[in-house]
């Protein structure tokens, strides 16, 4: 009987239990290691920050869904993963072990990188995790009451965008529609070397519809934006032309600010040599196995892959929805290989399909594969995308709660769209 401990409970990783307790015989044991209960749906956290959701909505408790499942689950959380020992130290002094497992821990948010930044002793709000989410949705309505300039942007380094845009693009609209826009002045402080830019050298052309969206709201920009520092009620950055000299030194004040922060794996997995890369992300190959300790797999935005392109000012590459579940669908049928004695052949396609909500609007994009070059190159804009990001996460929560992964409609309808999980190895 093997034993596969899934590490994280986000998006990839209750996606990565359910597919392992599907692709294993049930002699095998699957277990889930979290340090929360519930499973927090993250893509609605810039809704939930401006007080469109409440936090219960975004929460599914685990507990009943992975014992419906025959899944282990666990919520002390890990304080270290000991590779070499096949085993998990807990932060309760108990230990774990394990033969496979699949680390989907998602990142530790490094706010000390910037001095401050971040909402816990810092001067910037963060809309990363949902509990960062709810503070900044409170602090909202205070700021609602006594309007002034808005800061909100991406530090270097970032490698999740897509928050920021939709954020900048929902506070503009919940301000329209509580009449106080025009008290507001809006700047987007981004380390890309342009808008739309996305950390994926851009997609299709989302460069000119979010620079039309950002000039619509009157949003104003700066691109290739080296933040150093956040006082009190002033943002400073060093704006940078593409040869890294400095272009210009901007202090931009504000009233309320989030900016995203840059990310480095958790301190369970830091230093752990032939694991993780020194920025502490999961060193992984083709099939999602770590090189050194092959019954190790990585998922998500834990795992390490490198920038699409240089830039003046660090940009990561993104971990999107798709492309994390594309990961997971390949991890679980390489881990039932292996047991049944095969090779580990299947890779992810690691195709991104994203929905970026504005509030009213939207854009949607369709990169094939994320990295370029792509086969597919496609973005669009319209009201429509705001009705199917509503539609998405009712569909993904909907789906947790009843412990399904790729339901067998979903499979179908996405690969009549062109859209697969698993890249055909012979191509």
């Amino acid at each position: 009987m093997a034993h596969v401990v899934i590490l994280g409970a986000g998006i990839g990783g209750v996606a990565a239990a359910i597919e392992a307790r599907e692709a294993l015989k049930k002699a095998h044991q699957v277990t889930v290691v979290s340090d929360l209960p519930n499973f927090q749906f993250t893509p609605s956290n810039p809704w939930l920050a401006v007080n469109w959701r409440k936090p219960d909505e975004l929460k599914v408790p685990l507990a009943p869904v992975f014992k419906k499942k025959n899944i282990g689950f666990t919520d002390v959380g890990a304080k270290r993963v000991h590779p070499k020992e096949n085993r998990i130290e807990l932060n309760n002094g108990e230990s774990l072990s394990y033969d496979y497992l699949v680390i989907a821990t998602g990142p530790k948010l490094a706010f000390s990188e910037i001095p401050g930044l971040g909402p816990h002793g810092g001067h910037t709000h963060s809309i990363c995790t949902l509990q960062h989410a709810e503070l900044a949705s409170k602090a909202w309505e205070a700021f609602c009451q006594d309007p002034g300039p808005i800061v909100i942007g991406a530090a270097p380094a970032v490698s999740c965008f897509g928050p920021a845009y939709e954020y900048a693009m929902i506070v503009s609209t919940d301000l329209r529609r509580r009449g106080i826009r025009h008290k507001v002045p809006m700047t987007f402080v981004t380390a890309e070397p342009y808008i739309g830019h996305l950390g994926l050298g851009g997609v299709g052309d989302t460069k000119g519809m979010l620079e039309s969206a950002f000039r619509d709201r009157d949003i104003k920009w700066i691109t290739n934006a080296r933040t150093t520092a956040v006082e009190p009620g002033v943002l400073k950055c060093d704006e940078l032309n593409d040869d890294g000299s400095v272009k210009k030194a901007h202090a931009l004040p504000f009233k309320f600010a989030m900016m995203m922060p840059a990310f480095t794996g958790i301190d369970a997995l830091m230093g752990v040599e032939g694991l993780v890369n020194p920025r502490g992300f999961v060193l992984i190959d083709k099939n999602q196995r770590n090189p050194t300790f092959p019954n190790v797999f990585g998922v998500g935005v834990c795992v390490a892959i490198p920038p699409a392109e240089p830039t003046p000012v660090a940009t990561g590459m993104p971990k999107t929805g798709y492309m994390i579940e594309s990961m997971v669908t390949a991890t679980a049928h390489n881990i039932a290989a292996v047991i049944d004695g095969k090779e580990a052949k299947e890779e992810g396609t690691w195709n991104a399909v994203c929905l970026a909500d504005f509030g009213d609007r939207g854009v949607a994009f369709v990169a094939q594969p994320q990295i370029p070059p792509r086969n597919v190159n496609w973005s669009s804009e319209g009201r429509w995308v705001h009705l199917a990001k509503i539609a998405y996460e009712k569909y993904f929560l909907r789906k947790v709660r009843k412990g399904q992964s790729e339901p067998v409609y979903e499979r179908y309808i996405m690969k009549l769209l062109g859209i697969e999980r698993l890249r055909n190895v012979l191509k």
